[in-house]
């Protein structure tokens, strides 16, 4: 059952040059492996994030470096949670979290789907 829809988009050369003129940021959001790759692909991770965090209706429990986007050998990508962000996402009976992103003409977007079990309903705190 779906208990969490996100979705966010990110104009590429903004978050770029956010990056530049905060360096401090690339540690702060992304996960040491992420911090290697070009902006777009970094603009496409901050995406999948934001929308993740809207998938799960809030930031609590949440922390940026415990999610990392990573890629399957067929080229999908996915989230590989931990820390204090996969407990929580355990926690609240997620037992599946789906993520699409692209990037094209100086956008990046995100998409995520957060599935729990048939039968497990959020909690009110869990949708604040």
């Amino acid at each position: 059952m779906i208990v969490g829809i996100g979705v966010d988009l990110v104009d590429v050369p903004r978050f770029e040059e956010h990056l530049a003129r905060t360096p401090r940021l690339l540690p702060r959001l992304f996960a040491p492996a992420e911090r290697l790759l070009k902006p777009r692909s970094l603009a496409a991770r901050y995406a999948a994030k934001e929308a993740l965090i809207k998938a799960l209706g809030g930031s609590d429990g949440v922390h940026w470096t415990d999610i990392e986007v990573t890629s399957e050998p067929s080229g999908r990508p996915v989230f590989a949670l931990s820390g204090e962000t996969a407990a929580t996402i355990a926690a609240r009976g997620i037992t599946a979290v789906h993520l699409s992103m692209s990037h094209d003409a100086g956008l990046a977007t995100a998409y995520v789907v957060a599935e729990a079990a048939s039968g497990i309903e959020p909690t009110r705190e869990d949708t604040a």
